[in-house]
């Protein structure tokens, strides 16, 4: 049923995509239910609210406009990873090859370090390791290149318009999407139950030669026992800004959340936080139903308004 759903969810947007306003930044379509608020203060610089119970879209902010994603590109990684069925058991090392220069390519993990690809998948989704992300693409079958053209077709498949890939771990600022098309990534990736599981796990130890070593999310959210996130992913090049991509019940409902661009370091899980917060505003004043104010997918476009 969640698959059918996800499915369903897919096809709308493309409905919503087709029918949007490329050049212009689009505001959330009035709510009654939260007329004391008739939308969400967001300072990310893109956005998009998705309730995926009933298919609607509750806010939009440029959300058609293709932008750097940084590591949000893990979570299609990981998707052509599982999908490409290698085993997550098999062990695999850490070369010079996966080191990167610039900002945001830190890393804990040492050259000549040996892990599974189960772990390296862990640590990628979880704490963002970048080293982990291209050995993982390094060692899919074919190589470094056929890991970006799967990622690039899982694109297509998804329909994804916009989005481009070029590495797998975000590094590069060509890795690009719209909220719009990430919003149909989350719900591809909330699907798998591995994805579900390393994604929203707090820390995780990996023996590295005689030493463990501990990792730890790096979503400040999903260590907050208040928020049940089902997916998530932050990411971060100077480029793409602050970003962050979840699907999380609030009051009962699954709900996509994409952020990007965020400035500052603490801004999107803020904004993450506003927006829970005025969901559960708007549905307590409605007495709990729908958003019925909202734009759905199956219909027209939210208005066109100021960024």
């Amino acid at each position: 049923m969640g698959r059918e759903i996800g499915l369903i969810v897919l096809a709308s947007l493309l409905m919503l995509c087709a029918t949007s306003q490329s050049q212009a930044a689009a505001a959330p379509a009035r709510n009654p239910a939260a007329a004391h608020s008739s939308a969400p203060e967001v300072r990310s610089s893109s956005a998009l609210i998705l309730d995926e119970t009933n298919s609607a879209v509750l806010y939009a902010k440029q959300a058609d406009l293709a932008t750097p994603i940084a590591s949000i590109t893990k979570l299609m990684t990981a998707l052509v990873v599982i999908e490409a069925g290698q085993p997550l058991d098999e062990e695999l090392q850490i070369t010079a090859e996966d080191r990167s220069s610039g900002k945001g390519a830190y890393s804990r993990l040492p050259v000549g370090a040996k892990l599974s690809r189960g772990d390296l998948l862990h640590l990628a989704l979880m704490s963002s390791e970048n080293r982990a992300a291209h050995a993982l693409g390094r060692n899919y079958a074919g190589g470094l290149p056929a890991c970006v053209r799967a990622m690039n077709a899982k694109a297509q498949a998804l329909h994804m318009t916009s989005t481009h890939f070029v590495d797998p771990s975000g590094l590069s600022s060509e890795n690009v999407a719209s909220p719009f098309d990430l919003a149909k990534l989350v719900i591809a990736a909330a699907q798998d139950p591995t994805i579900r599981d390393y994604s929203t796990d707090g820390r995780y130890a990996v023996q590295i030669g005689r030493h463990m070593l501990e990792f730890r999310n790096t979503n400040s959210l999903v260590s907050n026992p208040t928020w049940d996130i089902i997916v998530q992913k932050t990411g971060y090049i100077a480029e793409a800004g602050r970003c962050l991509v979840l699907k999380t019940m609030i009051e009962g409902r699954a709900v996509v959340i994409v952020l990007l661009d965020s400035f500052g370091k603490y801004t999107r899980t803020a904004d993450a936080r506003r927006i829970r917060t005025w969901m559960e505003s708007a549905l307590h004043a409605d007495g709990g139903g729908a958003a019925s104010g909202a734009s759905t997918l199956a219909g027209s476009p939210p208005g066109a308004a100021d960024r």
